[in-house]
């Protein structure tokens, strides 16, 4: 399909409006849009955390029961680093100083996941035309599972909202063995040309493929033996995989959330860019202080999609001027109030792809 547009936004439009109202804050409060300190001490919390677990379980393999229990927390920490620093650091919004963004972004490298091809995959697509069905390719998994009334539907999505966990678990897995493989050999991600990648892009690709596979896969398996490094790698990845998806998929695929289908002629889109934002884009447990620490302001995401060039620390404060914004222009705003809601409404909707 043809690239979606959207409609042209004019001086009165809820987008600039919106834009001058949060830029309005920043003006009066004096603070910067990125991190700061607060996010510094998260990150250097998460990291540390992370290399002892690592370090523990690799080089001084504690009991079976401790090694599996630290292999949990191993993956608990690779989401949460995921969500806090790469994630941050890949929009621009972890420090004003390019070079830390660029370090905060590569940790997703040491991970397992290409930022390169993050970077095109979430921030060029996946934002600019979120549940776009054919475009956005977080809403493709075919033909696993369906997640748009556009998509072909078949026999076992009638079951999918029961075995969806089991490939939620999957993802990390199949993000680090394959998915960033396909996208580089294929050159494009769905029917979207990747950009051109440099000698350095190249390089950088490779070369954290190897470094994450000598750190995960080699030394592991030197140091303790396949057997015990299969059952805290599943352990792990398991783990990683499942948070990840879930917190992702709970930001776009609920019961409330639209899946905007483009003009069949002329290729446009109904909505202005941030009204389509909020039509597509859920909330979830924002009043939860250690979700939103955990999962890096992720539960924001109408925050985080309408300005991802700010940092997350500033969504609690910035949610009640777009809220504001909503109300007067008449244009929703949705949000759970709690986990289990949200994961709840996911779990229908599932059902519901599965069945019409």
């Amino acid at each position: 399909m043809q690239t979606p547009k959207f409609p042209h936004s004019n001086s009165q439009s809820f987008h600039v409006e919106l834009k001058k109202r949060v830029n309005d804050y920043f003006t009066k409060t004096g603070k910067q849009q990125t991190g700061g300190l607060r996010l510094f001490s998260k990150a250097a919390f998460l990291l540390t955390a992370f290399a002892v677990t690592y370090i523990t379980l690799v080089f001084f393999t504690p009991s079976s029961i401790w090694a599996i229990l630290l292999s949990v927390l191993l993956g608990a920490l690779t989401a949460a680093i995921g969500f806090n620093v790469m994630h941050d650091g890949g929009h621009g919004s972890f420090s004003k100083y390019p070079i830390v963004n660029k370090f905060a972004a590569s940790s997703a490298e040491v991970l397992g996941a290409s930022h390169f091809m993050w970077n095109m995959k979430h921030n060029v697509i996946h934002h600019a035309y979120t549940n776009v069905d054919g475009v956005d390719d977080d809403i493709d998994a075919k033909p696993i599972l369906r997640m748009a009334a556009t998509q072909k539907k078949y026999k076992m999505h009638k079951f999918q909202h029961l075995y969806f966990w089991i490939f939620y678990c999957l993802l990390y897995l199949y993000w680090t063995t394959m998915s960033d493989f396909r996208k580089y050999f294929a050159g494009r991600i769905g029917d979207i040309p990747l950009k051109k990648m440099t000698a350095k892009d190249h390089i950088e690709f490779w070369g954290f493929k190897l470094l994450h596979y000598s750190l995960f896969i080699v030394i592991p398996i030197i140091k303790l033996g396949v057997l015990n490094w299969l059952i805290g790698f599943l352990s792990f990845s398991v783990v990683a995989g499942f948070i990840l998806s879930i917190v992702f998929q709970l930001a776009h695929t609920v019961e409330h959330t639209e899946f905007p289908v483009p003009d069949a002629v002329t290729g446009k889109l109904e909505d202005e860019w941030a009204i389509h934002q909020l039509k597509t884009t859920a909330n979830f447990a924002t009043k939860n202080r250690f979700i939103s620490w955990f999962v890096g302001g992720l539960n924001f995401q109408i925050e985080h999609h309408l300005f991802p060039k700010i940092s997350h620390i500033h969504y609690p404060k910035i949610s009640k001027i777009i809220k504001e914004a909503c109300k007067e222009y008449n244009v929703v705003y949705v949000e759970y109030a709690r986990l289990d809601q949200a994961v709840a409404s996911h779990v229908a909707f599932l059902k519901q792809m599965g069945r019409a």
